[in-house]
């Protein structure tokens, strides 16, 4: 993190890591620790200081030493533990999150998961061709956060010492500054300048972004007064976030005790995200945004949620196309900062925020993403401290056909009734399964019945929706099915078994609307047929369901002719539905009744009126497992 630290009163160790200066730090508690021992908090601070030097094997002892005296260590703090160990190949097993829960939102549970199981398989999901170059423009010093200027031109952040007297440091170079890089034919970056839109100042002026509407950019730059730099009372110099256009610059956000990091301004909503440490944040730095007039603040900030921020750090974020763009250095990444996508929802909601893999990844960190529509493809630029660099920090540049990420398969929409749009189905269970039948995920529908599940890449997966007392819906999909969708809304009818059934004489059976034969026809007209096809649905949707069917005549006609006639229109319908794909197994009985069971008084040799000979002409279908079928 970009800041600067005046020399704290406490002891040499504390001075120095307050000034972030961890090599000395680590030096210096080493020393105070061997002749009177350190504090707690000076124990975890020398863990940090380990971790930051990159002595991740001292930094995990000593992090598990402090873990079991159950003392100060926070999320971030558990964070940067569990990093320590996958640096040296080891890990603690999800399991043991798990027993942490109570200290952690559950949705960091489900990311951990997702994106775990994501990078162990990234071999086997199909992705898009980069082409990935160092830029021309970097130094062997840090160049980072770069950002669109107009259509020909990248903004950037660099330490290259342009004065030699005025250095910062905890990093060894200069104060850092805003460059501007033109980019070429071949979308590298060349003739790197200072940029002279922004105020000047000694100290720091970093990660810029550029707001076409406003003709303004965002930045970061010290806290300072009257030129020089500004400390709290505990010797702490922070970074504020400044706007500059060409009329006037202001600063945004100050405060001398918190640091306000890498601005990016939205240009559909105005809203102005940023990361912080605020006492809500979930571990170290959250993203945040605020609403703001035309970029000036309107509103307090709002913190993103436990969706996107962790008991890590996110920073630099980066909205392309309804995606939000971000770095994190949470621990089941690929190591140290790694840059994920995530998809803007509804009513400000996120979806989980996906790995963007091992190409734009590695080991160490890589952030400031961004991207832009270039040509028939995509052209984007991100930092990275990568083996094989020219400085400390430097920008990359790729080349893509589509949007980065890992693949991965969405179904979204809306669950309902069949009988209208509007009877949503709240909690009603959506899961995916893999093609041996182990459940993926599963999520609930909301009370206007919407739905989000995502999970990794799968071969085929089966998608089933279900709710006790209600139908259930299952459809699977190969690979290529799934390669060659266009669309992830899918939108489910399912139906409360309540609403399907009725009494009639004394019995359960399904809803159907009335329907006649011929007098001596067995046959089955259309009519018929589409009542037979809503019995077809009750069954798929209810396929436990164990039917009897039950074929009645009037009194007209003789007595073995009617039960005959009765018999096979019971044996014709039956012949149907398993034609229509009904197991013959949940068809226990076809019966015909002929007139055996008359509703009314219409029997041999009494005169009625059409109408009530119809009330003896009917079939039903019998739930016989009615009692039990939910149990």
């Amino acid at each position: 993190m970009l800041g600067v630290l005046a020399q704290s009163k406490r002891s040499k160790g504390d001075g120095f890591f307050f000034q972030y200066k961890y090599e000395k730090a680590v030096a210096a508690y080493e020393a105070e620790r061997d002749k009177g021992g350190l504090n707690n908090q000076q124990q975890l601070n020398l863990a940090d200081s380990y971790f930051k030097t990159g002595s991740f094997d001292n930094a995990s002892k000593l992090y598990l030493e402090i873990l079991e005296k159950d003392t100060i260590m926070t999320g971030n703090h558990y964070n940067m533990m569990l990093q320590s160990l996958s640096r040296l190949n080891r890990s603690l097993p999800l399991d043991s999150l798990k027993s942490k829960s109570e200290d952690f939102q559950v949705e960091l549970l489900e990311n951990a998961e997702f994106n775990t199981s994501l990078l162990e398989n990234e071999a086997n999901i199909p992705g898009v061709e980069y082409t990935i170059f160092n830029a021309a423009t970097n130094t062997p010093q840090s160049d980072f956060s770069p950002s669109f200027y107009e259509d020909t031109s990248v903004l950037f952040s660099s330490g290259r010492t342009e004065d030699k007297k005025n250095v910062y440091e905890p990093a060894g170079e200069g104060y850092l500054n805003i460059f501007k890089a033109q980019i070429t034919t071949g979308s590298q970056l060349q003739a790197a300048r200072i940029y002279s839109g922004i105020a000047p100042t000694k100290y720091h002026k970093a990660t810029p972004q550029y707001a076409p509407s406003l003709d303004a950019v965002f930045y970061v730059t010290s806290n300072t007064k009257e030129g020089e730099l500004l400390f709290d009372t505990n010797g702490k110099n922070t970074l504020a976030i400044a706007k500059q256009d060409k009329k006037k610059n202001q600063l945004l956000f100050r405060d001398i005790s918190t640091s306000f990091y890498y601005p990016f301004y939205e240009e559909k909503t105005g809203r102005l995200y940023f990361a912080a440490k605020f006492e809500d944040s979930y571990g170290g730095t959250d993203l945040y945004y605020v609403s703001t007039n035309a970029g000036m603040v309107m509103s307090a900030p709002v913190n993103l949620g436990p969706q996107v921020n962790t008991p890590g750090n996110e920073i630099a974020p980066f909205i392309f196309e309804n995606s939000l763009y971000f770095s994190s250095d949470v621990f089941y990444g690929l190591g140290g900062m790694d840059i994920y996508k995530s998809d803007m929802e509804a009513e400000g909601a996120f979806s989980i925020p996906v790995n963007l893999g091992s190409v734009i990844n590695s080991e160490k960190d890589d952030f400031g993403f961004i991207v832009r529509n270039e040509g028939d493809g995509l052209l984007g630029y991100f930092s990275s401290n990568r083996d094989g660099g020219k400085g400390k920090d430097d920008i990359y540049g790729f080349k893509v056909a589509e949007k980065p990420g890992l693949k991965t398969i969405i179904f979204k929409g809306t669950i309902s009734k069949s009988n209208g749009y509007a009877n949503y189905v709240d909690g009603a269970t959506i899961q995916l399964k893999d093609t041996n039948g182990r459940t993926l995920r599963s999520v609930s529908s909301e009370l206007n019945g919407d739905y989000r599940i995502e999970i990794p890449w799968q071969k085929g997966v089966t998608l089933a929706v279900s709710k006790p007392r209600f139908s259930q819906y299952s459809r699977s999909f190969s690979e290529t099915e799934l390669d060659s969708l266009t669309q992830d809304i899918w939108d489910f009818n399912i139906d409360a078994y309540d609403d399907l059934v009725e009494v009639q004489e004394e019995q359960k059976v399904i809803k159907l609307q009335k329907f006649f034969f011929g007098r001596g026809i067995t046959s089955l007209d259309d009519t018929i047929k589409a009542e037979l096809d809503k019995v077809v649905a009750f069954v798929k949707g209810f396929p436990n369901a164990q039917l009897r069917i039950e074929s009645h005549t009037d009194s007209r006609g003789g007595s073995s002719t009617n039960f005959r006639l009765t018999q096979k229109r019971s044996d014709a319908m039956k012949a149907y539905l398993i034609a229509q794909g009904v197991p013959e197994a949940n068809i226990l009985y076809s019966m015909g009744f002929g007139e055996n069971k008359i509703l009314n008084n219409c029997r041999n040799g009494v005169y009625c009126l059409e109408m009530l000979h119809r009330q003896n002409q009917r079939t039903l279908f019998v739930v016989l497992n009615d009692n039990v079928l939910f149990e």
